[in-house]
């Protein structure tokens, strides 16, 4: 009995584009936690220190249709090294912004940025990933998403705290330099539709890029399930502080470990069994690890929420751009890949702001408890269009 013989994943390309994409998340990422402390000490108002999340979100979702629409017609290699160093560059000039105004510029700028670097590299990845391999493919390339979003903004607190801001810029700027490097070196692989299509074949429009019609499902989930999980972003380090838990570095720990361990796990199952049942179980885990952290009063529940979240979250976001991807054509995955990133942002930005209003008025733990209620729309929501989708094939083939 002959069996079908798997397409290469782990080639030199895949693995250089994924370490390359894991030091462009953890160059920015480390600097999330500490940029509120220090336009902080340079004088901004409360509001102000708010702005430095909504501009930066903003930034991000305005720049990605744009994006979306030049990967209908442009080879990746150019488009991805302009992206990581225009990120380098506004890195560097952060400690050259001594005035709140124009801080917030370089942030909004660096939104920017933001969303055309996230949306190229990733849709360069699905380039590069066998179809019949995307599942798994993703989910390790996720992996340096969810690591960097993990490990690197508690080691930009622990470097804010031990040195100054400026040191903590060049650091960051150093693996902004190695990202680049790795990047270059990739052999990417633009989809012939791509190559064979020029500018003036297509129209813009900006709705149009923002949205992909065949996979929006999905990237609402996302939105709902990030808007869940943006309470933890937020306020894990306050809820530390509050309860007098030291070892607060046990949650990302844990976390980042449990998410590189499920992750082969996980990318199978989707690639065996779909997502529906895997998102249903990462976001049902992710769920009791947020309560289990609701009550963490010692570093044991700590890392236990870790490990659940580790788990859960780190599993179900690279699912969900699996899933989103997987219902795209392919010469629209930038369009949906900028769908995807800006879901994310939209989630988490959305989170930060109301549940910073929320959190004047209860206990972080408590805060936790009730954004875990997105969780739980997010699965009754996947299991409606679960049953809608089976009514509606059952209809067309009867």
């Amino acid at each position: 009995m002959n069996q079908t013989v798997k397409q290469p994943l782990w080639t030199k390309s895949f693995i250089m584009l994924m370490v390359g994409n894991l030091f462009v998340f953890m160059s920015f990422q480390m600097l999330i936690p500490t940029l509120p402390p220090y336009i902080k000490s340079i004088g901004a108002s409360g509001l102000e220190i708010g702005l430095v999340t909504t501009l930066f979100s903003v930034g991000a979702v305005l720049s990605r249709p744009f994006i979306g629409y030049m990967l209908e017609y442009r080879t990746r290699k150019p488009l991805v090294l302009i992206g990581a160093i225009a990120l380098l560059a506004i890195t560097v000039i952060y400690p050259l912004s001594q005035i709140v105004v124009i801080f917030l510029l370089f942030r909004f700028v660096h939104g920017l940025a933001w969303g055309w670097s996230t949306t190229v590299n990733g849709t360069a990845a699905v380039d590069v990933v066998p179809k019949s391999r995307l599942g798994e493919g993703m989910g390790y390339y996720g992996l340096s998403v969810t690591l960097g979003m993990i490990v690197a903004p508690s080691l930009g607190i622990y470097l804010f705290q031990i040195t100054s801001f400026t040191n903590l810029i060049y650091i960051s700027s150093g693996l902004g330099v190695i990202a680049i490097f790795l990047l270059g070196i990739v052999h990417y692989q633009t989809p012939e539709v791509v190559k064979n299509t020029k500018r003036e074949q297509l129209k813009f429009s900006y709705l149009g890029s923002l949205v992909e019609k065949s996979s929006w499902f999905p990237a609402f989930i996302t939105i709902i399930v990030t808007f869940g999980y943006g309470s933890i972003v937020t306020f894990i380090v306050i809820f530390g502080e509050e309860r007098g838990i030291d070892q607060i570095f046990l949650f990302y720990l844990f976390n980042a470990i449990m998410a590189s361990l499920s992750r082969p796990i996980s990318g199978k199952w989707f690639d065996q069994r779909g997502p529906k049942g895997l998102v249903l179980f990462c976001t049902f885990i992710t769920f009791i690890g947020m309560w289990v952290l609701s009550f963490a009063h010692s570093s044991l529940l700590i890392a236990i929420s870790g490990v659940l979240f580790g788990i859960g979250f780190g599993s179900l976001i690279p699912t969900l751009q699996s899933w989103t991807l997987s219902q795209t054509p392919d010469h629209r995955r930038g369009v949906a890949n900028g769908m995807f990133f800006s879901s994310i942002d939209l989630g988490i930005g959305l989170s930060g702001l109301v549940f910073g209003v929320l959190a004047q008025y209860v206990e972080t733990g408590t805060l936790f408890q009730i954004s875990s209620l997105f969780l739980l729309i997010a699965m009754g929501v996947t299991v409606v269009e679960g049953k809608r989708r089976k009514v509606l094939r059952h209809q067309t083939t009867s």
